[in-house]
């Protein structure tokens, strides 16, 4: 028995790297029939790079304008926006040493939800080392923005999922 994404119009999903949150918004995209915005491909540019504030929040009121979609990606400062406009939350709450396993994982293989001209840094270098601290911090962190989001959001449909086998479970028809 899975999860009913038909009944909603706009679904973000959030949690931390390498929780697994642009594998699951493709199978609802694929579900729905909705278009799906990964917002790290749309977040940097060359060399890492990031957007003016003001262009980076405009280009996200586009996004939640529409009728139907799907967005991916955490993205603190701008989270309210997608929160305040979603009829559906979904929230990968997922153990800081799988996330960190399955970055590792994915090392060396195209993403597509990274812009082409990007790559990740190799586990070796120091920049993969401060994204784990990253994941590793996230839940004294990133999670407790989200659970602060949810409680000023209570209205909004909040799907916690806590484990890749719960994943498995709402994606099953």
């Amino acid at each position: 028995m899975g999860f009913d994404f038909a009944k909603y119009s706009r679904i973000t999903l959030i949690g931390s790297p390498g929780s697994g949150k642009s594998w699951l918004s493709k199978h609802v995209a694929e579900i729905t029939g909705f278009p799906l915005t990964h917002l790290d491909m749309e977040y940097h540019l060359p060399g890492w790079n990031r957007p003016p504030r003001d262009e980076w929040i405009k280009k996200q009121q586009k996004f939640i304008s529409e009728e139907k979609w799907i967005i991916d990606g955490n993205y603190d400062s701008t989270m309210e926006l997608r929160f305040s406009a979603a009829d559906l939350i979904i929230f990968l709450d997922i153990n800081r040493f799988l996330c960190i396993w399955s970055m590792i994982k994915r090392q060396g293989k195209k993403r597509s939800d990274l812009p082409d001209y990007l790559e990740e840094s190799s586990v070796f270098s120091k920049e993969f080392f401060k994204f784990c601290k990253g994941v590793w911090d996230f839940p004294k962190t990133g999670r407790k923005t989200i659970i602060t989001m949810h409680e000023k959001y209570l209205e909004k449909e909040f799907l916690h999922i806590k484990s890749r086998r719960e994943v498995g479970k709402i994606l099953k028809r």
